[in-house]
């Protein structure tokens, strides 16, 4: 079992940045993709990044491509999201998640185990 908790959310004004993290207990994330995830009010968890183990190839939803950035430390069990120019429609809850495979994917129901999420509000 893998327990994953998400920190580094909070409130920003647009056009700033937040760094999320994600931290793994109860077992290691070696050889798990990883991935975050967002839900806005009243829409459904979307995809927003993934990337692979050990963390050669990453991918992005479009929406985010060119502004977030996740990275791993497999030496500390952390995933990290970098988010940069943030926009008041960035808002959401931010979930980390990990699959039982190497590979990245994008659909929720591909991921295996999920954080508790961390709030993100950008205000305008």
């Amino acid at each position: 079992q893998v327990q994953l908790v998400e920190s580094g959310g909070g409130l920003v004004q647009a056009g700033g940045s937040l760094r999320l993290s994600c931290a793994a207990a109860g077992r290691t994330l070696s050889t798990a993709a990883m991935g975050w995830f967002r839900q806005a009010p009243g829409k459904e968890r979307e995809f927003v990044a993934s990337i692979n183990w050990p963390g050669v190839y990453t991918y992005y939803a479009p929406s985010v491509k060119g502004r977030f950035t996740i990275s791993r430390d497999d030496a500390k069990n952390t995933v990290d999201l970098q988010m940069n120019s943030l926009r008041p429609e960035d808002t959401a809850v931010y979930y980390c998640a990990a699959r039982q495979s190497q590979f990245t994917a994008a659909a929720p129901d591909s991921y295996n185990y999920w954080g508790q999420g961390t709030q993100v509000t950008v205000s305008s």
